[in-house]
């Protein structure tokens, strides 16, 4: 099967092409969109062989759940009961936007959505395209990133016909997500609110608008989030993640010489206060340690052009875990695997 890329402009959305695309989720189909965050492999969220679909083509595992995508806040009494307050708080907030809200599921959600769990998880993106998708398909969109599973998140059309041609009807190419980095993934345990995947929005403004919010740790994920492998957004090399703090640079440095020594071909992913620091050595700036959004947006296109060119393994530099950087670091962690 040939897999139909289609070009729009999410500045000058052609209506007739998203039509098109909307009749092809109606049908059972599936559909690769832009969100503000990745590329999503969308379905109809309410036909479970369509669904069922999505876990084909991604090759993921049966017992990881989907993110539910709505286009008005409306639609969530139609998929979830026993809204908590804090949940309407994070909600009126933040939507449209890159939070995702796991709640009890009503019986019109099917099971292999929820993987047989009785909690679902729903966001209403804010990008342009995805939001008139789901309109005129007249349902909600199970949408996980539109990648095989384990891969690096795709940011751009031609990442998810690197990996997914022939395993899907159609992609809209909309040029790049804003962000580049996937939703927050937030449950709620009594009063309180617990982060199951750090994301595009930050645990800070999560506790500015509910007073409190607590980190799952990465160690012991749940099984209600999305991403809960211990490796996961993985490029073909090998990733090893140097922390920030002092000597960073020099450690860095060392490991690529000494993968050299024993037959590897490193790429170093460094920040960009550490450009010049590495000489002789294949680099790829990642952005400012300061400026964890340019960081998030660059990532997994950086973890993607290694792999193109060859390299068997990304020294990856950190960054500072505040903002954004919690999640970017998330992203890093999971990429190179438990320790």
């Amino acid at each position: 099967m040939k897999t139909l890329v289609v070009p729009i402009d999410p500045l000058n959305i052609d209506v007739g092409k998203i039509d098109e695309a909307a009749a092809t989720i109606k049908r059972g189909g599936l559909v690769a969109f832009p969100t503000e965050t990745v590329y999503g492999l969308g379905a109809d969220a309410l036909n479970a062989e369509a669904v069922a679909g999505i876990f084909s083509a991604k090759k993921r595992p049966l017992d990881d759940p989907l993110i539910v995508h709505i286009s008005q806040k409306s639609d969530l009494s139609r998929l979830t009961v026993q809204v908590p307050e804090k949940a309407v708080r994070l909600i009126e907030k933040f939507w449209p936007g890159p939070l995702t809200v796991v709640l009890k599921k009503t019986s019109l959600v099917p099971d292999i959505v929820t993987t047989g769990l009785n909690t679902v998880a729903v966001r209403m993106p804010s990008g342009a395209i995805a939001l008139r998708l789901i309109d005129a398909a007249q349902t909600p969109i199970a949408a996980p990133s539109a990648n095989l599973f384990g891969r690096p998140s795709p940011t751009l059309a031609e990442h998810v016909i690197s990996d997914m041609e022939g395993r899907l009807d159609m992609v809209i190419d909309g040029g790049a997500p804003e962000i580049g980095i996937e939703s927050t993934v937030v449950a709620f345990r009594g009063d309180e609110v617990v982060v199951l995947r750090p994301g595009g929005t930050t645990i800070e403004q999560i506790q500015e608008v509910t007073g409190s919010a607590v980190l799952c740790s990465e160690n012991s994920p749940s099984i209600e989030c999305p991403g809960k492998y211990p490796q996961h957004y993985s490029p073909n090399a090998r990733v090893v993640l140097v922390g920030p703090g002092r000597g960073q640079a020099a450690k860095v440095m060392e490991l690529a010489e000494n993968f050299k020594k024993a037959g590897h071909r490193p790429g170093i992913m460094c920040v960009e206060e550490h450009a010049g620091a590495f000489p002789g050595q294949d680099t790829k700036i990642l952005g400012s340690a300061e400026d964890a959004e340019l960081c998030a947006s660059r990532l997994f296109s950086i973890f993607r052009e290694f792999d193109g060119e060859g390299y068997d393994i990304i020294i990856a530099e950190g960054i500072p875990e505040q903002g954004l950087g919690l999640a970017v670091m998330n992203r890093i962690r999971k990429a190179a695997g438990p320790a």
